[in-house]
């Protein structure tokens, strides 16, 4: 019970970074390019943690055919979602062309949810599979889910959003994440090696997804110039941090 509470507690932290977003995004006026550059060096820190806080943990859990698995059914599993949140948002754009902004807001937060739970998950895992939390994978997540916060609480604030509106969105979301991460480590611990091992990678395969139809593409649509240098500085970061730990 004490792991699924301290999974409760990170996955709230890691969540947390999307309300901090949101706050920033509505005092302050925050130039989209920074954000992008956020959202660049976020992807490449998170490459980096799910290869080898992921990925290769999974590998050395559960071995080749678990992991090959697990990050095949992520990469659909959010494939899918992500399809299906595509083809019901354009349908509400065609019915509802005069409220943008409500519409919006709901794509807005299952995106969010649908790119928080494999991450807060992920940190859940960690917590089952060792005996703390993985700094690097906090990091990872903490950072990328800035720019998601700011950029989208922006569109928000442009629309015509109230700013209890906007920070109830944001912080129904921080919960979510939180709960997601406890009721991970509540189902998986003491599953074994193999199944601990096909759901990290899932995980990873989600969030792998997630940054090349999302992350990598918004911010290079802003700030193509230094894209890629900054998902290098990003990935350096988070791999210097995890050779520095281990």
């Amino acid at each position: 019970m004490f792991v699924s509470l301290q999974a409760l507690l990170w996955g709230t932290v890691a969540g947390s970074a999307l309300l901090i977003g949101a706050v920033a995004a509505w005092w302050l006026r925050i130039p989209r390019v920074w954000v992008c550059a956020v959202m660049a060096f976020g992807a490449g820190v998170l490459v980096s943690a799910l290869s080898f806080e992921l990925v290769l943990e999974a590998f050395t859990m559960g071995g080749l055919a678990a992991t090959a698995a697990g990050v095949a059914a992520g990469a659909l599993l959010y494939f899918g979602a992500n399809a299906l949140l595509a083809k019901r948002s354009r349908k509400r754009s065609r019915t509802q062309a005069g409220s943008s902004g409500s519409s919006s807001g709901s794509a807005i937060a299952v995106g969010a949810l649908i790119d928080g739970i494999p991450e807060s998950v992920a940190l859940g895992l960690g917590l089952v599979a060792g005996a703390s939390v993985n700094p690097t994978m906090l990091i990872a997540i903490f950072v990328s889910n800035i720019p998601e916060g700011l950029a989208s609480s922006a569109d928000m604030k442009a629309s015509g959003r109230s700013s209890r509106s906007i920070f109830a969105l944001w912080g129904s979301i921080v919960l979510a994440s939180g709960l997601a991460a406890f009721i991970g480590a509540i189902a998986l611990e003491g599953m074994p090696a193999e199944v601990l091992a096909f759901t990290t990678a899932v995980a990873a395969g989600g969030i792998l997804t997630m940054i090349a139809d999302t992350m990598i593409p918004e911010a290079y649509a802003v700030d193509h110039d230094y894209t890629g240098l900054l998902v290098t500085a990003g990935f350096l970061s988070a791999f210097s941090l995890h050779a520095l730990g281990g």
